[in-house]
């Protein structure tokens, strides 16, 4: 017999969403400021399914429940914020200010540098995380390089080679495709994420990166019309193609 969708006390699922304390809960209940398929709830005890379809059942204060656990999304990162929870600015920032009191807590999968744009996925869903960065998964990330000199003509074999040694490093990295768009300007598609590997790599042949935007991971590809700083909510066709090849 299947398992039906997990359930929460009101109070509680409210207060993992952010919405406040569950003292605070109660009192958007109590005022009649929840609603659920149209129905005030007014009982902070009383037993929610946390179904997928719950964020366009369910009000909070006139608006759409914000979405339940295993929130992914999609932001188009600008440059100059941090994927830290430490070092500001940070990437959270660009979020509502109640997601950042989520539970469980929302962090990013794998991270960009501070001067490094682009695709970068977020989610609550710590499973997901890991295997999306387990290097078993093999998920592909491509970056649009721009570079302060002509390529040599040559770093694509040597970046393909999987023989690449990097400074401080005691093992190879794997394969890597380049793609030279002009001169000064290349995708590099890697499947593992060391520190500043990009840059790094660039720089053992002799050249420097001057702007490091990220527009693919696995299938997933960044939309030309999703602005800097702005996110979307993935879907599971969405989130599926993260994990297969391009």
């Amino acid at each position: 017999m299947s398992k039906g969708p997990p359930t929460l006390r009101l109070d509680r699922l409210l207060a993992n969403l952010g919405y406040g304390s569950r003292r605070e809960v109660q009192r958007l209940a109590v005022m009649g400021l929840v609603t659920l398929d149209g129905t005030l709830l007014r009982d902070s005890d009383q037993r929610i399914a946390v179904t997928p379809d719950l964020s366009s059942r369910m009000t909070v204060d006139g608006e759409p429940l914000d979405p339940p656990p295993g929130l992914v999304l999609m932001m188009n990162k600008p440059t100059g914020v941090t994927c830290s929870h430490k070092e500001p600015p940070l990437v959270y920032s660009l979020l509502p200010d109640r997601w950042r009191d989520r539970e469980p807590a929302i962090s990013t999968i794998g991270r960009l540098d501070k001067e490094t744009s682009g695709l970068l996925l977020l989610t609550d869903d710590g499973a997901l995380l890991h295997k999306i960065i387990s290097p078993r998964s093999n998920v592909t990330k491509r970056y649009d390089v721009t570079l302060d000199r002509p390529l040599k003509g040559t770093e694509d074999k040597i970046f393909a080679s999987g023989e690449m040694m990097l400074e401080s490093e005691k093992t190879p990295l794997l394969p890597a495709k380049l793609e030279v768009v002009s001169p000064t300007r290349a995708y590099l598609t890697l499947t593992e994420g060391r520190y500043h590997q990009v840059r790094r790599m660039f720089a053992a042949v002799g050249n420097h990166v001057t702007a490091l935007h990220r527009d693919r991971v696995g299938g997933l590809t960044l939309p030309v019309d999703l602005p800097l700083g702005q996110y979307r909510i993935l879907n599971e066709k969405d989130i599926s193609s993260v994990l297969s090849a391009p």
